[in-house]
């Protein structure tokens, strides 16, 4: 099966094989800033696996993704930043766009953004596992098995640390102040 890839898709494949090992560590973590700057790594891997897929839209909004990283973790909370942040996302989609399949990544862009900006913990994980479905399927319609792997690990082991982070919550409440985690944006805007 290898031995029909042109050499562009078997380094997309390997550059998605990196990704993977490096997103399973990332969301293993239960420490949200070890974890952002594990994705950052994973989201350069992914970037390249796309550019040899000539994937363009998704190429464009995982640099973007890595630029979200950071800046979600230097504003937190701040919905002028993430406004921006999907504004260039719908703007390098509009520039990229080149079938259907596209919609996949922009939904993943989207559902990572509100979670990055918005919500800490549990609930961040959430969207993040919406956002690596979206990706997940996006991998499988242009054909790269380790960028699909990938995400559907990262899927798996989303839904893991969220149980493990529910039962932890639910082992130490006093942790959790006022059934809050740590570090979640109340409606109020306080951390």
């Amino acid at each position: 099966m290898l031995d029909n890839l042109s050499h562009s898709a078997l380094a997309g494949q390997l550059c998605g094989l990196v990704a993977l090992v490096i997103c399973v560590v990332a969301f293993a973590s239960k420490n949200d800033d070890r974890l952002l700057v594990l994705l950052i790594s994973a989201n350069v891997a992914f970037a390249l696996q796309f550019v040899f897929f000539e994937s363009w839209t998704a190429a464009a909004l995982t640099v973007l993704v890595i630029v979200r990283i950071v800046l979600a973790r230097r504003y937190l909370g701040s919905k002028a930043v993430m406004a921006g942040v999907l504004l260039a996302s719908g703007i390098a989609a509009a520039f990229t766009w080149q079938s259907w399949v596209d919609i996949l990544p922009v939904a993943a862009m989207v559902l990572g953004t509100v979670g990055m900006f918005l919500m800490r913990g549990i609930a961040m994980r959430f969207f993040l596992g919406l956002a690596a479905f979206a990706w997940m399927l996006n991998n499988l319609l242009i054909g790269t098995i380790g960028g699909t792997v990938a995400e559907g690990l990262i899927v798996v082991t989303n839904i893991i640390t969220i149980i493990r982070l529910v039962r932890a919550k639910r082992k130490y409440p006093d942790v959790f102040e006022g059934g809050e985690e740590p570090g979640v944006i109340t409606k109020d805007g306080q951390a």
